[in-house]
């Protein structure tokens, strides 16, 4: 894995709030397909594990879900460059790494890339898993999380359309 030199960052803050709104802008561009249809998946169950395979298609781009909960993914094959609200890092197959809850990514894939991702859980309806593991809004992230992020709890309706 290589990471990218990026001047200063903006905080992290600014950096989620850039993510949302290339999200949305996304929403309205022609051609977008969003959620499990973006991109070819393989669902593997076993014994209190769900194993998601993505296959990230050659110059696609896409905005990851919002992830509740802290799990390893792997690229096992490709080269993706991956934005977070840290910065920028390339990946290139192989590579394992770890994804910490609260993580909410851009990809861009150079090359088709297969990423697959392992969960802990005894569920095997995808929608439950989805519930689950994904929020749909910063707010709904585990209240541990937001601490970590240094997210204060809001009222309002913050909203977060998580694609892919």
């Amino acid at each position: 894995m290589s990471t990218v030199t990026v001047k200063k960052l903006p905080p992290a803050e600014l950096m989620r709030n850039k993510m949302l709104e290339f999200e949305a802008a996304m929403a309205n561009m022609p051609d977008t397909r969003f959620g499990d249809d973006a991109f070819p998946l393989k669902h593997t169950f076993t014994d209190g594990l769900y194993i998601r395979e993505m296959t990230g298609i050659k110059g696609h781009i896409v905005v990851t879900k919002l992830h509740k909960t802290t799990h390893p993914y792997f690229v096992l094959k490709g080269d993706v460059s991956v934005l977070t609200e840290t910065g920028v890092v390339r990946i290139k197959a192989p590579y394992a790494g770890i994804t910490k809850a609260g993580t909410k990514r851009i990809a861009f894939f150079h090359e088709d890339t297969i990423w697959t991702t392992v969960h802990i859980t005894e569920e095997t309806d995808l929608k439950k898993i989805e519930k689950e593991m994904i929020a749909e809004t910063y707010n709904e992230l585990p209240e541990n999380v937001k601490k970590t992020l240094g997210i204060e709890s809001k009222k309002g309706s913050e909203v977060s359309l998580c694609r892919g």
